[in-house]
């Protein structure tokens, strides 16, 4: 089975960013959608070990090429980050049930993959223009804080700031972030998403956490 695959392009064209439907996190960006599919591909030897702690590794060897199914104009923000800000036209609310519990067991093994590199990088991250510098603590608390603070109020969920910088306060968070993806899902949830959908949500968590994994072990001192 070919890899079903999104091409989302900034309103200016100055970015785009390529990602896969079926796998979420795997998504990358460059200056141009071809560049952006030849990155994409790139990373899949590194989203591999995601798939292994799902317990899907299989499933992704097996996969074919990347197919594009959608090339789609994003916001604004695309053009700066080279980042997806938008869902695709299949990634509508409600998901099935085992949509569902797939998206989540792959955001959960891009948390676990993200636990194991922060534990085992340098304290000190290699300079360089991406992240303005920022050691290891600071990369973490960014992506903990942006995923617990902001994309969780998406569902509902709402803690005190700072509240999942802690080992209990972490592992609290995700349980409850889960749960309110699910409570979402079934209907629950009075008040719908706006701009974002359930799918989409569930993408960007693991894409962010991925994202600065990597960039953790690209800018680890100790290898």
């Amino acid at each position: 089975m070919p890899v079903r695959t999104v091409i989302e392009h900034g309103p200016k064209d100055k970015r785009s960013v390529a990602f896969a439907l079926d796998w979420p996190g795997w998504s990358r960006g460059a200056k141009s959608a071809d560049l952006a599919l030849d990155m994409l591909e790139s990373y899949r030897v590194r989203y591999r070990p995601i798939t292994g702690l799902a317990g899907m590794a299989h499933e992704l060897d097996a996969s074919g090429p990347l197919e594009v199914v959608e090339d789609k104009v994003g916001t604004g923000s695309t053009d700066f980050w080279g980042i997806s800000f938008a869902p695709a036209s299949s990634e509508q609310d409600p998901m099935g049930e085992a949509e569902f519990e797939r998206a989540v067991t792959l955001l959960r093994a891009s948390w676990a993959f993200f636990d194991g590199v922060a534990a085992r990088v340098s304290p000190e991250m290699r300079k360089g223009p991406r992240g303005g510098g920022r050691d290891r603590d600071r990369i973490i608390s960014h992506t903990i804080r942006i995923e617990s603070e902001d994309f969780a109020t998406r569902v509902g969920l709402r803690i005190p700031e700072g509240a999942a910088l802690t080992p209990d306060g972490l592992r609290q968070h995700r349980e409850s972030y889960v749960a309110a993806m699910r409570a979402y899902n079934a209907g629950e949830f009075a008040r719908p998403m706006k701009s974002w959908t359930l799918p989409f949500l569930i993408r960007h968590s693991a894409f962010h956490t991925l994202d600065h994994a990597w960039e953790m072990e690209d800018k680890d001192l100790s290898t």
